[in-house]
């Protein structure tokens, strides 16, 4: 596989496991090569917010790591990749990015991201924000994160939950350059000569 086609995606312990499902299925037979790292707190989470099991998200994977694995390819800058997608992020995770004292899998890779200039992207999940979790999301914002929490784009109509969470990841991708067609995108709206 070529190293321009590998993302790493991370799934931490926060609510919205079902966007790292989802996520991994749109990725799937895209051409892009997956890198899957599950946190010991989104195997519990998993299980409490979905009918389905930590097997069946590391199926949707082309490889997965152990987030004890710090010896893994992706904690290293000279394994190439486009960049790596935490979705769901947690608060406790992108604080750990933040800090630069990164405990496990998921916030080394992350760190490697970063100091390679490469793409990190966190669907951030948590409501409402105190002024550490604004401090920490702007230190990993001036890092050269982009935080991405997963708000509905209303314009484009959803019809069900599925619409809102294929658009909000279509919307993801599109920071990678990746279109896989699940974005209705805003097209403006013309007006006719007199109307106000």
């Amino acid at each position: 596989m070529s190293e321009s086609k590998r993302l790493i995606v991370g799934v931490s312990g926060a609510s919205g496991a079902i966007y790292g499902f989802r996520l991994l299925e749109l990725l799937k037979g895209s051409g892009i090569e997956t890198h899957l790292i599950v946190s010991r707190v989104a195997r519990m989470t998993i299980s409490h917010e979905t009918d389905r099991s930590v097997a069946d998200l590391e199926a949707l994977a082309t490889v997965t790591y152990p987030e004890q694995d710090l010896g893994a390819a992706c904690s290293s800058g000279s394994f190439k990749t486009l960049g790596m997608i935490i979705a769901p992020c947690s608060i406790k995770t992108m604080a750990e990015i933040a800090s630069g004292a990164t405990g496990n899998l998921v916030s080394r890779a992350a760190d490697v991201c970063l100091k390679e200039r490469r793409r990190l992207v966190l669907m951030l999940r948590e409501t409402p924000l105190h002024l550490g979790h604004i401090r920490s999301m702007a230190a990993v914002t001036e890092a050269g994160a982009i935080i991405y929490p997963p708000v509905p784009a209303f314009y484009a109509r959803p019809k069900s939950l599925e619409d809102m969470i294929d658009h909000t990841l279509g919307r993801m991708l599109d920071l990678f350059d990746l279109d896989l067609g699940t974005v209705r995108r805003w097209s403006g709206k013309s007006r006719k000569a007199g109307e106000a």
